[in-house]
């Protein structure tokens, strides 16, 4: 009787999620850990390791690329397709014709981001944005191709008034991440920091001319946030899909805390933190391994996984669960359909097997339909 009422209650929205474009608010429900291959084997870049997820040599398929302990840059080609990513070998990032190298010292090597940083003419070029292991923060400009980067010795990141420029030092363990933290159309500077606070250079000049001319820090509860055991790594985006960004962050322990933004989108501000689970417990990485996470779609499924680089030197993935994936194989299909019609329109029972999707009232009811259909169309209509 469940399926005979079910089913078209299913069409019915699926109707109306097409038509309407019903889209709900984006949570991580990060999955069990698991370990990035290469060849077959766990990858080790010896130690520290700072992975990220881009398209380095534009042929469709994002490659992994990984800050060392030892001061280089990792590059590993994807090989396999979009939706099962495979890696066999590596070579390191170019800078005058050697491996690009950063002063190691203590927990850091590399801290590489791929950004597009100026205007290059004739054809926009990907650039390479590192964080040093003294604080500071420098630019490799790429002198090749897009297809193909190479880039050139790497200059030191200044900031502030025209006349009064500085280089860039946030005090040691410099983690650098480019966004438009004000939302004024130009590409601002986010940097973690040795001391756990995060700091804001703002964009004075333009989107692919950056001069910074002011540096702030983020704030919580009115004063500059601090996360715990320090060694803040931050990725900035809308976590919880209320049109705001906010902030996710390693630290010294190994965890992963996101911070919430409660003010706006223009001034983003905070209060208080979250730790992220995986598989329903905490990420707590063994020691205090420096966790410096990376947020990407890992399988091209519309769902933001997490990437984390630790003092083991590999990468650590957390695929994110779709809400209504009942059965955890990363994929809303007729087996959680038939898992959530076992639940339909039951009451007081909790997480209802993970059936009760938009609360904790512990009732499945049209709500938690919706939510899951949403999810189900996602899956059906992805590559």
């Amino acid at each position: 009787m469940k399926y005979v009422v079910l089913v078209p209650l299913v069409v019915c929205i699926l109707m109306i999620c097409a038509n309407d474009g019903f889209a709900s608010g984006l949570v991580l429900n990060l999955g069990p850990e698991e370990f990035v291959e290469a060849n077959g084997v766990d990858i080790g870049v010896g130690t520290y390791s700072v992975p990220s997820y881009v398209d380095w040599n534009n042929d469709g398929l994002e490659d992994l690329i990984i800050g060392c302990g030892d001061g280089k840059v990792r590059v590993y080609l994807n090989v396999g397709t979009e939706s099962n990513p495979q890696f066999l070998n590596y070579f390191y990032a170019q800078s005058n014709g050697s491996d690009l190298n950063c002063p190691p010292a203590g927990c850091m090597g590399c801290f590489p981001r791929v950004v597009y940083w100026n205007a290059d003419e004739p054809n926009n070029l990907k650039d390479l944005l590192v964080g040093q292991a003294d604080g500071t923060v420098k630019i490799f400009l790429n002198t090749g191709t897009d297809e193909n980067p190479t880039f050139d010795g790497g200059t030191l990141v200044q900031w502030g008034q025209p006349g009064a420029k500085q280089n860039i030092n946030v005090g040691g363990r410099a983690t650098p991440t480019v966004v438009d933290w004000n939302s004024d159309g130009k590409k601002d500077l986010v940097v973690g920091a040795l001391d756990g606070k995060i700091n804001i250079f703002l964009n004075g000049g333009t989107d692919t001319a950056p001069d910074f001319f002011t540096r702030t820090w983020a704030q919580a509860d009115g004063s500059s946030l601090v996360v715990p055991s320090q060694r803040s790594s931050p990725v900035i985006l809308d976590l919880d899909g209320d049109g705001k960004k906010d902030i996710l962050t390693g630290n010294t322990n190994g965890e992963l805390l996101f911070y919430s933004n409660v003010a706006t989108d223009i001034g983003p501000a905070f209060s208080g933190y979250v730790r992220v689970d995986s598989n329903g417990v905490p990420i707590d990485l063994s020691g205090t391994p420096r966790s410096r996470p990376f947020v990407c779609d890992w399988t091209g499924d519309g769902y933001l996984d997490v990437l984390i680089g630790a003092g083991d030197g590999k990468v650590h993935l957390y695929r994110n669960i779709p809400p209504g994936d009942m059965d955890k194989d990363y994929d809303v299909d007729f087996i959680d359909f038939a898992l959530f019609a076992h639940y339909w329109q039951q009451t007081n029972c909790g997480k209802c097997g993970g059936a009760n999707l938009t609360g904790s009232d512990g009732n499945v009811d049209v709500n938690d339909l919706q939510q899951f259909t949403e999810n189900w169309l996602v899956g059906v209509s992805s590559p």
